[in-house]
């Protein structure tokens, strides 16, 4: 039994992804490969930037703090496709939900020092060793835990004030916000509030600040002479822009619209994106196709080897 001490949830079952039987072996196969292909380059891109020494720079410092984040805060989905009822305690589902808001927010602010990096390389370059030196790029990742850290707080800590006694089921495949508050028997309204306000500021803020660095970059790019010079900062500056924008995009489409049975059930394909794809394609675009990283690869390779 879940429901105890008066009808009090004390623990609940997540629905998962979908509840069509003849999709769970498809969808566990496809996912499968996905988490496999994001261990092995976010992994491969951690130690490659611990063992080369000319990978220790300000911008795969940023790479290597993104590839652990992606690591660590993708849900465990597999989980849906293989057990009858996936069942989490209240606690472990408040941990759940409190170390994917961490890591979620942090790579919002994550993708905004990069987006920084970027835009201090190609418009101030003379500048660059004393703008991102070490002790700023130290400032810059301390303050994107730190705003992960007090926001998931604040998120988690507003779920906390809910009472949940009607239902246990969790139309989600891991423990989320809106699916949560679905499930409250008590006003919602303060919680709508704070994910608006504190939502909001974690993915408008830092996309502002993204495209406000683009838009200087872009500005810069458009004034070299070298076509071949300026279509390879178009190219990394469209991986750039396409990567966030996916991300920022699905975490709005998720968190900044008005919660119902129909939107959860679009919010999950849209979590996929986030919790999913982006950390699979964050090695490919950002540094699997650099020639530092290819080097770097090519050196541990024939170390191993010796």
């Amino acid at each position: 039994m879940v429901l105890t001490n008066g009808s009090v949830v004390t623990e609940f079952v997540l629905l998962g992804l979908t509840d069509n039987s003849d999709l769970q072996i498809p969808l566990f196969s496809v996912f499968l490969v996905m988490y496999m292909i994001t261990a092995f380059g976010n992994l491969t891109l951690i130690l490659l930037t611990v063992l080369n020494s000319h990978l220790h720079t300000p911008m795969y410092f940023f790479l290597f703090n993104l590839s652990f984040i992606d690591l660590c805060y993708s849900p465990k989905m597999l989980m849906n496709f293989v057990l009858k009822e996936n069942i989490i305690g209240f606690a472990g589902c408040m941990t759940q939900l409190y170390f994917f808001c961490f890591f979620a927010i942090s790579e919002c602010y994550v993708l905004t020092a990069m987006a920084y990096d970027r835009y201090v390389a190609i418009c101030n370059p003379l500048m660059y060793n004393v703008a991102m030196s070490p002790k700023v790029c130290s400032y810059l990742m301390l303050g994107s835990y730190l705003m992960g850290f007090s926001d998931a707080m604040i998120h988690t800590g507003c779920i906390l004030r809910l009472t949940f006694c009607d239902g246990n089921t969790i139309n989600h495949y891991f423990c989320d916000l809106l699916p949560l508050m679905q499930l409250s028997c008590t006003s919602t309204y303060v919680n709508e509030v704070e994910i608006f306000i504190v939502g909001g500021k974690d993915i408008t803020v830092p996309s502002i600040i993204i495209f406000i660095s683009y838009g200087f970059i872009l500005s810069n790019i458009l004034q070299i002479k070298s076509n071949v010079g300026r279509s390879k900062a178009f190219n990394t500056c469209s991986s750039h822009i396409i990567a966030v924008s996916l991300f920022y995009g699905s975490g709005a489409f998720m968190y900044l619209k008005p919660s119902s049975a129909g939107s959860l059930n679009e919010g999950k394909v849209s979590s996929v994106f986030y919790t999913i794809v982006v950390p699979m394609m964050n090695p490919l675009i950002y540094s699997l196709r650099n020639k530092d990283v290819k080097l770097a690869l090519r050196k541990t390779l024939s170390r191993k080897k010796l």
